[in-house]
């Protein structure tokens, strides 16, 4: 994982679903998991952005990627 992932992280919204809009480090642990459990984040590189928020926000570094946001 590099800055540039971590920027991402912190502005991409979410495309579909029940948290669409929602930047992905805003996204519910919990949403995360479900993906993870199931084993169905999406394929490409949306997919492994998911991934990499779950393993941030399950270590506890959410704090770290919040100042990297972008005002709307």
């Amino acid at each position: 994982m590099d800055s540039e992932q971590l920027i991402e992280i912190a502005n991409t919204e979410m495309p579909f679903g029940k948290y669409k809009g929602r930047r992905l480090i805003d996204l519910p642990e919990e949403y995360l998991l479900w993906f993870a459990r199931k084993d169905e984040f999406p394929a490409g590189h949306l997919g492994q952005l998911m991934a990499f928020t779950l393993l941030i926000k399950s270590e506890g570094l959410t704090h770290l990627v919040q100042p990297l946001k972008k005002p709307r």
